[in-house]
């Protein structure tokens, strides 16, 4: 079947080269709409019920992940000059399209009893440019007797002060996103120079923006550094400079095809997707290698290039598929996940892994048709001196101290299982980046002087309409919580509509501060009628903004907004059981329901959920991947002889993280999958080859073995050497997690490249002791 599938390529090469190029000129028109994500709660599925409670929440009280903060920090921040270019920040940054709010010290706002009208009047403190520091050291007086901004806009103790902006949702989740984050670091920077001060920036836009640029950056530059990498060593190994541009031609379809496939599927680019193109280049090139050293050396053999041509198809056609095929089955098993995020790496990888084999398939039979005869010093490399030295010595080794490489084996294992019982499994927001990169360090400044930036939301439902105004019993509770909260390491001051009213008390009585306080239910009739202003002097009134804020319509949930430290995946569970404990303690639960939610939770639990998935995932590829190899080889010796030098090198992997302490999270669990679905690329390459051999060495398993090392070693070490080439380039990542796919990737394929040269074939032969004939 293959040979005569080889002779139809030839035969319809140019018909078959025209609809080739003709699909991909459709896939680069669809590529050329890539977009980036900006999403962070597409890992959670929708049916999960953290990613539920999170839309409650939305559609209660609208998006927690739109605030971006600058914080400065400076004793001197009471003078005319540093106050009044903190003041023109503000009015520079207000000015910026997709700016809708900003809240900081200049604009901070006190209540007055107005009797006649009854009602608060909202009055600015500051002004926003001051002659001298006399009257500002008076708007400073006022200003500091309210305790309401004390840990919200500044830090009396550390001489820090933050401005949070308000950003459109609509912007933040479009490619209008980067321009308003652009802007705003301008204005900043300005600041900075301006005065000298050091300005942090930080906030779920700012780093999901910067993370997300990095990422589109980085995706060019390893596409790029991937195949210059392929390109030199395929030009070393083959000394064909049209090899060499045929291999990156073949490539290039393929990741033109994988950026318009996500198009097609409506995906952007995420932190997974992103990592598709190059993996097509790494995974893409070994089929470029395996069918040029087929075609060598049966050119070599019979000198006759369009026999060389067919043998190739059909020696290496189905090896080929069913390689193609184990890898494809590692990635697409993702898309049975029930996260988006795994969902589209999977069916995007899967699909195009699937669509290399048959770019490859017509494209280089029907080029190398086209090109001359391959010359002696091209065909060179398969006379090394180098490498046959090494597979004279594999084959000493697999035949002679057999004994010797089972102890090593064994030794590896018990090395290995030993840093498993190591491994943990935990996931930051930032945890990627380096600790001294800006994004990092600007996070741990926010932290120490105000306990966090990651949104923490908490519903509380009274279960009944008005129940939050009936009486002073759910406004006691939910102080006392906010106090429990803010008492903990994590968080920082908690913020609901009970501040406010802390607030307007403190307006009543004449904003004396020793009477930011709960009211009582004395107080509460007192100030009832001045609560009770109109709706449109509500949504002018800071008061007011923060009591429809933090209540629903109807007044019966109420929100509790907390910022807390990025404390990782491990951390949060434990904080939230706290505060639920807590909250069973403070609320009758027959009459209250909390919840706990918010941005940062959505996003700490679809990274637990993006790693529960791959773990699953990659079980899932091991099976199918066994039915696979059962239905290629028809034989369960086979399989497990198979399965062995795959599962080892995952193995090492998963013991060597354990040892350096490196932990289990989407980007490194992801090495497992992809590794296994190159590895087992090696071990199909050498079966197949070993069951082609079988008959032509008269079924003797000694003889057949040493043909299949000697031919197939050539090609394993070639594309070994490629892969591992093509893989290093991801460890000039600015993220460690992509860094360590890179370098943990790379030791796995060199794992798996030994023990498929070495202890493959000792299991062979120990399977076919008594069988020197046929099995």
């Amino acid at each position: 079947m293959w040979y005569r599938l080889a002779q139809i390529i030839i035969k319809y090469r140019i018909l078959l080269l025209a609809l080739l190029f003709s699909f991909t000129a459709i896939m680069s028109f669809y590529a050329s709409g890539l977009q980036m994500s900006y999403e962070f709660s597409k890992a959670v599925p929708d049916d999960n019920a953290a990613y539920r409670e999170f839309l409650l929440f939305r559609n209660k009280f609208g998006d927690d992940g739109n605030t971006m903060v600058i914080g400065i920090t400076s004793k001197d921040f009471y003078t005319d000059s540093i106050f009044n270019a903190f003041s023109s920040l503000q009015l520079n940054l207000k000015q910026i399209q997709g700016v809708e709010d900003i809240l900081s010290v200049p604009s901070a706002s006190v209540l007055t009893r107005n009797d006649s009208a009854q009602k608060f009047r909202s009055q600015k403190i500051f002004d926003f440019s001051y002659p001298d520091n006399l009257k500002l050291n008076e708007d400073k007086h006022i200003f500091e007797n309210l305790p309401f901004y004390n840990g919200l806009l500044y830090n009396a103790v550390s001489n820090a002060y933050v401005m949070a902006v308000r950003l459109n949702k609509d912007s933040i989740n479009s490619k209008s996103r980067v321009r308003l984050i652009s802007d705003i670091k301008q204005q900043a920077d300005h600041f900075q120079a301006q005065t000298g001060i050091m300005v942090h920036i930080s906030g779920l836009p700012f780093i999901r923006t910067t993370i997300a640029q990095r990422v589109a950056q980085e995706m060019n530059w390893f596409l790029i550094g991937s195949l210059l990498l392929s390109a030199i060593t395929l030009l070393i190994f083959f000394r064909s400079v049209y090899a060499t541009i045929m291999s990156l031609l073949v490539v290039g379809i393929g990741v033109v095809c994988s950026m318009g496939t996500m198009v097609m599927f409506g995906y952007k680019v995420t932190l997974l997707t992103a990592l598709i193109p190059p993996l097509v280049v790494v995974i893409g090139i070994p089929n470029c290698i395996y069918f040029l050293n087929k075609y060598h050396i049966s050119f070599r053999e019979t000198g006759d290039k369009y026999k060389a041509l067919v043998t190739m198809v059909g020696r290496m056609g189905v090896v080929t598929l069913f390689c193609n095929l184990a890898a494809a089955i590692g990635f697409s098993v993702f898309a049975f996940t029930g996260s988006p995020l795994l969902q589209e790496f999977g069916v995007v990888a899967g699909i195009n892994i699937v669509l290399l084999f048959v770019i490859s398939l017509i494209f280089i039979p029907a080029v190398l048709s086209f090109l001359p005869a391959p010359q002696s010093r091209q065909l060179k490399y398969l006379d090394s001196k180098l490498i046959e030295k090494i597979l004279l010595r594999i084959e000493r080794w697999a035949f002679h101290n057999s004994k010797w490489i089972y102890a090593v084996t064994i030794l590896v294992i018990i090395f290995s299982a030993g840093g498993m019982t190591r491994l943990k499994t935990e996931g930051f927001i930032v945890d990627d980046l380096p600790k001294a990169d800006t994004v990092y360090t600007d996070l741990k400044w926010f932290e120490n002087n105000f306990n966090g930036i990651i949104p923490l939301e908490i519903m509380v439902d009274t279960k009944k309409k008005n129940g939050l105004t009936r009486s002073v019993d759910a406004i006691e509770k939910i102080d006392a919580f906010s106090t429990f909260i803010s008492s903990q390491p994590e968080t920082a001051r908690p913020l609901s509509f009970v501040e406010g009213l802390k607030f307007a008390k403190q307006a009543y009585y004449d904003g004396d501060s020793v009477n930011y306080s709960v009211p009582s239910e004395f107080d509460m009739p007192l100030l009832a009628g001045y609560l009770k202003s109109k709706k449109s002097d509500s949504a002018k009134d800071g008061l007011g903004k923060i009591l429809s804020s933090f209540m629903d319509s109807s007044k019966q949930v109420a929100r509790i907004s907390v910022n807390m430290k990025d404390i990782g995946s491990v951390k949060l569970p434990l904080l939230l059981n706290r505060f639920d404990s807590a909250a069973h303690t403070i609320f009758d639960t027959a009459q209250y329901r909390v919840s706990f939610t918010g941005s940062g939770v959505t996003f700490l639990e679809g990274s637990r959920y993006i790693i529960s998935g791959l773990k699953d995932s990659i079980l899932w590829a091991f099976i199918l991947i066994a039915i696979c190899m059962l239905f290629l080889f028809r034989s369960g010796r086979i399989l497990l002889c198979s399965l062995i030098p795959n599962i080892i090198p995952l193995l090492v992997t998963a013991g060597i993280m354990g040892w350096l302490a490196i932990p289990l999270k989407p980007s490194t669990v992801l090495i497992f999958s992809v590794a296994l679905g190159i590895v087992i690329d090696v071990t199909i390459r050498f079966l197949v080859n070993y069951r082609q051999e079988f008959p032509h060495h008269n079924f003797l398993v000694k003889q057949t073995l040493t043909q299949t090392i000697r031919h197939t070693g050539i090609s394993i070490i070639y594309t070994s050497l490629v892969l591992i080439a093509g893989f290093i380039i991801f460890c000039f990542s600015h993220f460690a997690g992509t860094r360590s796919l890179g370098w943990l990737t790379s030791l796995t394929l060199l794992t798996g490249t030994v023990t498929n040269l070495v202890l493959l074939p000792v299991l062979l032969l120990a399977i076919n002791k008594n069988k020197p004939g046929r099995k």
